[in-house]
C-alpha cells in the first residue's frame, strides 16, 4: 500500500529511471544525466538499448566538439547513465519517466507492473502528449503519485516541460516534480490533464488545418509552409512539421483530442489516415507529404508534386509605375517596397495632406534602414524621389499596377475599385491588399474583373517577405503572371491562394488564437503559461496572447467573424472572452490594454 502524500515537499529526486528509450526517451536521459542524476534507461529490446547508449555517445561527442561539455564532463555523464531490459532495474529509483508508445494498453501495463516494483514513494511519470493521465493514475495502486512529465522534442534543446496533473495527484508530487524540472535547466508549465495539454492541444489543430488546406487543393505543399514561415515567423511549415513529428504520431494525438472535444478541428482530416495506413509516415519513412533523402534523412528531394523552377508558361504584363492608395502603415510600407523595387510610385490618399505625410513617414524609415547600414543614403534619396504623393485618384490615369490599401471595409474597397477602373488606363492591373474579404466583391465593382487580383502584404511590410498571390475564379493568367514576376523584382515571396476568408495564413492562424483564448476561458492555463509553452514548445516567436495585444482584438475579432461565416463551423465561432473584451473597449497595445495591461506612452 502506498504512503499518503502529504502536502510538504519530497526529497530532490535523485534516481531516475526512463522506460522506452527511443529518440525522447534517450534525450531525456540525456538531460537529466547532465544535471547529476543516476539514470537506468530501460528497454524491452537489447537492440534499443545499444543503438540508445550509441547515440548519446555520439551526441554528447558533439557537445565535446561545441564547447558544451569538456571531455571530463562527458565522460561522469556517460558513467551516471546503464541500461536494462528488465522493469526490475527501476526498483530503486525516486522516479520512473515513461515514454512508450502512445497505446493505453502498453502504457498500463507497464505502471502496474512498476507498482509490484518500486518502493512505496516513487513517483510515477508519464511522457504521454495525447492520453489521460487520470485514467493512467486511475489504474495504478498509487494514484496519488502518477502525472504527467511532458518533454519536447529534442529533449536536450527545448526549454518547455508540461507538468500535467489529475484530479488524484498529490500536491507535494507536482512540486518535486516540479523542482527537478528547474533543476534540468527548463521551463516547467503546471496544466491539468485534457489531451494535447496546451503545447499540442493548440499546435495539433493547426497542424490538422494546415493538412485539410493542402488536402482540398487549396494551396500547394510548399506555399503553405513558406506562407507559415514568412507571414508567421515560425521555424518550420505545419505540413514539414507533421513528417518530423510523424503523421501516425499526429493522427493519434488528434484522434485524442477529438474524442474529448468533439470539436471538428480536432477530427483528423482525412489525408492524415490514408498516408498513416500508406506507411508515408513523414521523416522516418522517407516519404510523408514531401519525400526525403532516406528514411531517417531531413533532405527533401524532388519528386512528382514539386514544382518545376523558375517558371510560368504565361508572360506577364509590363509594369513600370504603380499606384498605392491609401496613407496608412500598410500604405506606406507597400509604396516603400515598390519605390525601392525600383518602380515609380504614385501615392494617393484622401488629400494632399495626407499624402505628403505618408511620404514623411516613408522617409523616416528609410532613414532608419541607412542608420541601420542596411541602404546607402544615396539609395534612399532615390527611392523617397520615385514616390510621388497626391490627393487624386485622377493621378493613376498612366500607372500600370494599382494596388489598393484603404480600410478594411468592403463597401469602402468596392467604391475606390469602381474609382479605379473609371481613372485606371486598359490593361492596368487592379490589386487589393484585403486580408479577409473577398477579392472577386471588389472585382465586381469594375468592368474588367479579369484584372483584378489580390496581393496581401504583411505588416510591416519593408520587412516581411511574404505576399499572398489571391486569383479569383476571373482572374486572367497573365494578371497572375505580372503579380508574380513584381514579386520577384520586389523581392518578396509570394504564395498562390484561392479567394476565400482568411487566405492561408490568417485562415491557420486566428483560429489557433481562438482556442488560445477558449483555453484561458475556461480557466485551463494562465496567459502566461500559454504563451511560454506555445514559444518555447512550438518555437513560435510570440505567445497567442502577446500576437493578439499587437494585431488588435478588434482586428482579430473581425477576421475570426469573417472565418465563422465562411466556413460556418462551430469551433471557428468567436471565444466569448474575445467579444467581451472588445466590447469594453480593451483591444489591446494600441488602447492600453487588451490581455495584459501596457503603460501609456
Amino acid at each position: 500500500m502506498a504512503t499518503p502524500l502529504s502536502d510538504t515537499p519530497l526529497s530532490p529526486l535523485k534516481n531516475i529511471a526512463v522506460v522506452g528509450l527511443g529518440t525522447m526517451g534517450t534525450g531525456i536521459a540525456e538531460v537529466l544525466a547532465q544535471a547529476g542524476r543516476t539514470v537506468v534507461g530501460i528497454d524491452i529490446s537489447e537492440a534499443q538499448t545499444a543503438k540508445s547508449l550509441a547515440a548519446l555517445e555520439s551526441s554528447t561527442a558533439r557537445s565535446v566538439e561545441r564547447g558544451r561539455l569538456t571531455e571530463q564532463e562527458r565522460t561522469e555523464l556517460l558513467a551516471r547513465i546503464t541500461t536494462s531490459t528488465e522493469l526490475s532495474a527501476a526498483a530503486e529509483a525516486d522516479l520512473v519517466i515513461e515514454v512508450v508508445p502512445e497505446s493505453y494498453e502498453i502504457k498500463q501495463q507497464i505502471f502496474r507492473e512498476l507498482d509490484g516494483i518500486v518502493r512505496p514513494e516513487t513517483i510515477l511519470a508519464t511522457g504521454t502528449n495525447a492520453l489521460s493521465v487520470t485514467r493512467l493514475a486511475a489504474d495504478s495502486a498509487r494514484p496519488e503519485r502518477v502525472l504527467g512529465m511532458h518533454f519536447f522534442n529534442p529533449a536536450p534543446k527545448m526549454k518547455l516541460v508540461e507538468i500535467v496533473s489529475s484530479v488524484l495527484t498529490a500536491p507535494a508530487a507536482v512540486t518535486a516534480v516540479t523542482d527537478l524540472a528547474l533543476d534540468l535547466g527548463k521551463e516547467p508549465v503546471s496544466v491539468g490533464d485534457r489531451p494535447g495539454f496546451v503545447a499540442d492541444g493548440l499546435l495539433f489543430g493547426y497542424l490538422n488545418q494546415a493538412a485539410a488546406m493542402y488536402e482540398a487543393k487549396y494551396a500547394s505543399r510548399e506555399d503553405i509552409d513558406a506562407a507559415m514561415r514568412l507571414g508567421c515567423g515560425l521555424p518550420m511549415g505545419p505540413l514539414a512539421l507533421l513528417d518530423l513529428i510523424g503523421i501516425d504520431t499526429a493522427r493519434t494525438v488528434l484522434e485524442a483530442m477529438y474524442a474529448a472535444s468533439h470539436d471538428r478541428l480536432h477530427a483528423p482530416a482525412p489525408i492524415l489516415k490514408q498516408l498513416s495506413e500508406a506507411g508515408l509516415t513523414g521523416r522516418k519513412a522517407g516519404r510523408g507529404f514531401y519525400t526525403y533523402e532516406a528514411p531517417g534523412s531531413g533532405k527533401v528531394v524532388r519528386d512528382a508534386l514539386t514544382p518545376l523552377e523558375g517558371g510560368t508558361l504565361v508572360e506577364g504584363r509590363p509594369v513600370r509605375s504603380v499606384g498605392v492608395a491609401g496613407s496608412g502603415t500598410m500604405a506606406s510600407g507597400i509604396a516603400e517596397v515598390f519605390a525601392k523595387g525600383g518602380y515609380d510610385v504614385v501615392l494617393a490618399a484622401r488629400s494632399a495632406e495626407k499624402a505628403e505625410a505618408a511620404k514623411a513617414r516613408i522617409g523616416k524609415s528609410l532613414q532608419r534602414s541607412v542608420d541601420k547600414g542596411r541602404m546607402t543614403a544615396e539609395a534612399a534619396a532615390e527611392a523617397l524621389r520615385r514616390i510621388r504623393p497626391t490627393g487624386s485618384y485622377d493621378d493613376f490615369a498612366d500607372v500600370d499596377l494599382a494596388v489598393e490599401a484603404v480600410a478594411e471595409d468592403l463597401e469602402i474597397k468596392r467604391q475606390l475599385f469602381a474609382t479605379l477602373d473609371k481613372v485606371c488606363k486598359p490593361g492596368a492591373v487592379l490589386a487589393t491588399t484585403t486580408s479577409s474579404l473577398p477579392v472577386v466583391a471588389c472585382a465586381r465593382a469594375t468592368s474588367r474583373p479579369q484584372d483584378v487580383i489580390g496581393m496581401h502584404f504583411f505588416n510591416p511590410a519593408p520587412a516581411m517577405k511574404l505576399v499572398e498571390v489571391v486569383r479569383t475564379v476571373l482572374t486572367a493568367d497573365d494578371v497572375h503572371a505580372t503579380v508574380h514576376e513584381v514579386c520577384g523584382r520586389i523581392r518578396k515571396h509570394a504564395v498562390d491562394c484561392g479567394d476565400r476568408a482568411g487566405f492561408i495564413v490568417n485562415a491557420l492562424l486566428f483560429p489557433y488564437l481562438n482556442n488560445a483564448i477558449k483555453m484561458v476561458q475556461e480557466h485551463y492555463a494562465s496567459l502566461d503559461d500559454i504563451d511560454t509553452a506555445m514559444k518555447l514548445g512550438g518555437g513560435y516567436p510570440m505567445g497567442p496572447f502577446e500576437l493578439l495585444d499587437v494585431v488588435g482584438l478588434d482586428v482579430s475579432l473581425a477576421i475570426e467573424k469573417v472565418l465563422h461565416r465562411e466556413f460556418r463551423d462551430p469551433g471557428l465561432a468567436p471565444a466569448p472572452l474575445l467579444e467581451h473584451l472588445v466590447a469594453a473597449g480593451c483591444l489591446g497595445r494600441k488602447t492600453g490594454r487588451g490581455f495584459r495591461e501596457y503603460a501609456k506612452r
